[in-house]
This record gives structure tokens, C-alpha cells and sequence, in this order.
């Protein structure tokens, strides 16, 4: 069945994160893999075996890279997909370069578990893969934050897009050594 609807919602999502993505990227939940396809530098992964993933994992919290090893992370419309989402971002950590960056979207709650039933004939998602313990329709914006801050993750920043209904969530992994300017310079 073709889900016109479904894969121009999925344009559009990567659309708005390609912005906010820089230089080597993971993308975790990657689906189709069309957002690395279309950014040309990086790896997608995934629990499912979708057309045009790079590598089928069995746990996204235990990924086959090494430490610091990419400048974004991306997890677009997955993480509610994600049973074990803390670890998932613990590992999202340790696999990019200080300073480096993670970027995700997602919905509200209310609004996924409507959107998954009426498209339930169309979704290959839910025809292929179906939900799995520990999956949640969607997540509020309060949810996604304590999560990357609990992962360690600070300077989160909101987009919302599709009319207001989707979210964009970007965050940063802290540098290392980084320090606050003195009062001295400061004042100077």
C-alpha cells in the first residue's frame, strides 16, 4: 500500500532537522535511512529491518561505534519507539564529540495515539513492526527535556513546525574543560 501522506510528513520532518544537523550523523530509528541518504555523510540504524537501513541492531543503547565518533545524532519521530530511551541517550552521548549535537522530533501524546489509529491502514510502521512494550504514542515537550538532561545534555532548544503540531528538540553535549568567563573578564 502507498502512504503518500505518510512519506510526505516524513520530507517534511527531515526538512526541518537537516537544518540543524552539522557534519557526521547517526541517525538512530533511522527507518528508510532517507534522511542520511539525503545528507550524504553518516549511518542510519535500526531495531527493524526497513529498505536502506545501514546496520539492523538489536539494542540502540548499544551501538557499534566509537566514543565521540559523530557530530550529531538524529532520532526523528522514534523516540517514543524506544523502550529503553535513558540508555538510548546515554549512548547518544558517548557517541558524539564534545560539543556535538542531538537532534529529535516528536509529538504530543493525545495527538500520536489519534494520528497512529486513523492511520493505521497506511502505516507501514504499524503493519511491519507494530508497537512493542515500553512504546509510547508520542511524548511531551517536559518528558523529551528531563531525558536529555538526565543524559547530560544541556542548551535544549524548541522549533515547532507543521503547524504547530510537531516539535523539534535540539541539545548539545557539554565541552569538556568548559568554564564560565571570570567576574574579572567580565567586568573588564
Amino acid at each position: 500500500m502507498h502512504d503518500r501522506l505518510g512519506q510526505m510528513l516524513c520530507r517534511w520532518r527531515h526538512r526541518v532537522a537537516a537544518r540543524s544537523i552539522k557534519g557526521r550523523v547517526l541517525d538512530i530509528g533511522c527507518g528508510t535511512n532517507q534522511l542520511i541518504k539525503s545528507h550524504g555523510d553518516g549511518i542510519g540504524v535500526d531495531v527493524h529491518g526497513w529498505d536502506g537501513v545501514d546496520i539492523i541492531v538489536d539494542n540502540t543503547a548499544d551501538l557499534p561505534f566509537e566514543d565521540r565518533g559523530f557530530d550529531t545524532v538524529t532520532i526523528i519521530a522514534a523516540l517514543n519507539h524506544i523502550p529503553n530511551r535513558k540508555e538510548v541517550l546515554l549512548e547518544t552521548n558517548r557517541l558524539l564529540r564534545d560539543g556535538g549535537r542531538i537532534v529529535l522530533t516528536m509529538i504530543p501524546p493525545r495527538l500520536s495515539t489519534i494520528w497512529h489509529f486513523l492511520r493505521r491502514p497506511w502505516d507501514a510502521d504499524q503493519h511491519e513492526r507494530g508497537m512493542k512494550d515500553g512504546e509510547v504514542y508520542g511524548m511531551t515537550v517536559r518528558e523529551v527535556d528531563d531525558l536529555l538532561g538526565e543524559a547530560g545534555f544541556e542548551n535544549i532548544h524548541h522549533e515547532r513546525f507543521m503547524l504547530g503540531v510537531n516539535c523539534l528538540t535540539t541539545a548539545e553535549k557539554p565541552l569538556i574543560g568548559k568554564t564560565a568567563p571570570s567576574e574579572d573578564r567580565v567586568a573588564a
